[in-house]
């Protein structure tokens, strides 16, 4: 299973100097071999030894140069950094990145061997218009998105169940994952208002292999009981 936390623009450098050592104690103390990644804010980077994978929210797609208010490649190599996340429907929806400039930025981290959790997902009225206005909606998201490239991990997150405490159906999550599973054999993440009432029983489901969770993974204590959550779907 895979498990990742999305700090989103939450928690300050001491903050999350906090919240590692409570997760990474317990990764050693219960000896967890899921794969445990946390996404915090740029100014929590460190370039320290972790049991824990670091990746970061966003990243824009060259070594170094003139862009103002970014962060590139050689940022991250300071703090050794080979995971990120790309596609997240804030940076669609809120910050406006095109389906070109995320491909972009997918075949510049791809060229460089980074760790991609790449997200797709929908918003309601998609939602709403049924299944197949659903799956065309995501295999638009998928243009210049190489689904055989080695290091990807796939979030399903639909945009109207981010923080909102809605769901879909155990059912529904599943087909879209089957369906998501028949275009590519990268691991697969479920993610929109996953908490630890219902992170069980939804890494559980078939073709699920882990979730992605925002706010009900800023408490470092709740992010341990979902990885114990993944931990026993093991045995």
């Amino acid at each position: 299973m895979i498990v990742c936390a999305n700090f989103k623009a939450n928690k300050t450098r001491q903050e999350t100097q906090a919240y590692m050592a409570v997760v990474e104690s317990f990764v050693s103390a219960n000896d967890i071999s899921d794969t445990i990644i946390v996404f915090p804010p740029y100014t929590a980077l460190e370039h320290l030894s972790r049991n824990v994978l670091i990746g970061v929210q966003n990243a824009y797609p060259v070594r170094n140069g003139a862009y103002t208010g970014e962060i590139a490649l050689e940022q991250l190599e300071e703090f050794d950094i080979k995971t990120i996340l790309i596609g997240h429907s804030e940076r669609r929806h809120i910050i406006g990145e095109t389906q070109e400039q995320i491909a972009a930025k997918f075949r510049f981290f791809a060229e460089q061997g980074f760790v991609i959790v790449y997200c797709v997902g929908e918003p309601l009225a998609i939602r709403e218009a049924g299944h197949d206005a659903l799956m065309d909606y995501i295999d638009k998201q998928f243009d210049g998105i190489d689904l055989n490239y080695s290091d990807l991990i796939i979030a399903y997150e639909p945009v109207w169940a981010i923080g909102t405490g809605l769901t879909p159906s155990n059912s529904d999550i599943e087909q879209v994952h089957r369906e998501l599973r028949s275009k590519t054999a990268a691991p697969l993440l479920y993610g929109g208002s996953v908490k630890t009432d219902n992170a069980g029983e939804i890494m559980a489901l078939e073709n699920v292999d882990g979730v992605l969770v925002g706010s009900a993974a800023l408490s470092a204590n709740d992010f341990c009981e979902m990885i114990v959550q993944a931990s026993e779907l093991n045995g």
